[in-house]
């Protein structure tokens, strides 16, 4: 087996490494004048099992690109099978047509990893489970509430704590994490006016005098996020923190966070974070490094990767 690092999170790259006792493959990844991606594999991948580690986070076109040449250079170099490892899979937001002439981009984007060599996709938290499905290779994803529930064991009093959903899209999220801790849920009910922007309507469900967790897949501008903890806190909440798979932090995002009603925003390493971000005292990191690393060996060892959800 061989596991290569493409530019995008290589601390999470190495951590997946360490864990598996497996080094990564010596490559040379650079950009030309013009800002073209070149990848060069310096070791031999004939016949291997092969394990791109990249996320196609900001910038978006330019990781996903770079994810793809990795893989052309390793299907030219006879490798095996290639298995890209998308921790974050970038436009997984455009997953439908939204209007008339819009493009089903996720779809492109899929077609795109497949046809370039892809063998088979191992990634986190898709934005929508039907995202599998726009793939013709197996898709796994995984889900990032094994990891969450384990931190919240370890920081929060269940006896105290109710689950709340930022958007009526996310229950199904939610729920999953509040069954596993005997919790109950909230819903914010939100109505969104345009692109990037939300007003908060109401929330359905009662947070007075408890420890809340919001639980999301992405947090971008953080708009929705904070306007669900602000609202939380004014009907009673005693603390309000939020557990999220994908930290993008656009824009005012960091600004937005450090004042709003959050106490704690946790975020996994499934993208690298800024160094404004790492400063944002509300802000804390957890791994995903374990979660990947095993369903990286049971794919490889031909073993179960749905066991991992339980």
């Amino acid at each position: 087996m061989k596991l290569i690092d493409g530019s995008s999170n290589s601390v999470l790259a190495q951590e997946i490494s360490d864990i598996l006792q497996i080094p990564l493959t010596k490559c040379n990844i650079r950009r030309f004048g013009d800002g073209e991606s070149f990848v060069e594999i310096l070791e031999n991948v004939r016949g291997e099992d092969v394990f791109i580690i990249q996320s196609t986070g900001n910038p978006s076109n330019e990781r996903l690109m770079e994810l793809l040449i990795i893989e052309d250079a390793l299907k030219r170099g006879s490798a095996r099978r290639i298995t890209a490892v998308i921790p974050y899979f970038g436009y997984a937001r455009q997953d439908r047509k939204t209007g008339p002439r819009t493009p089903i981009t996720a779809k492109l984007v899929a077609d795109l990893i497949v046809t370039a060599g892809a063998h088979r996709i191992l990634t986190l938290e898709l934005h929508s489970g039907q995202i599998q499905g726009f793939f013709n290779v197996p898709a796994d994803n995984l889900y990032s509430s094994p990891v969450f529930v384990s931190d919240i064991e370890k920081n929060y009093n269940s006896d105290n704590l109710i689950f709340a959903s930022p958007d009526v899209g996310g229950i199904l999220r939610t729920r999953n994490i509040a069954q596993r801790l005997n919790s109950e849920i909230v819903i914010v009910d939100k109505r969104r006016e345009q692109a990037g922007h939300s007003e908060v309507m109401n929330v359905i469900g009662n947070p007075k005098d408890k420890d809340c967790i919001l639980i999301d897949d992405i947090c971008d501008s953080a708009g929705t996020l904070c306007n669900a903890a602000n609202i939380l806190k004014a009907h009673g909440a005693k603390s309000v923190s939020a557990y999220i798979a994908h930290g993008i932090f656009s824009g005012s995002a960091n600004q937005r966070i450090a004042d709003s009603a959050l106490d704690e925003l946790v975020v996994t390493n499934s993208l690298t974070l800024s160094d404004e971000t790492q400063q944002n005292k509300k802000i804390r990191q957890i791994s995903i490094a374990p979660l990947l690393a095993k369903a990286i060996h049971n794919i490889q060892s031909n073993e179960s990767v749905s066991s991992l959800f339980d």
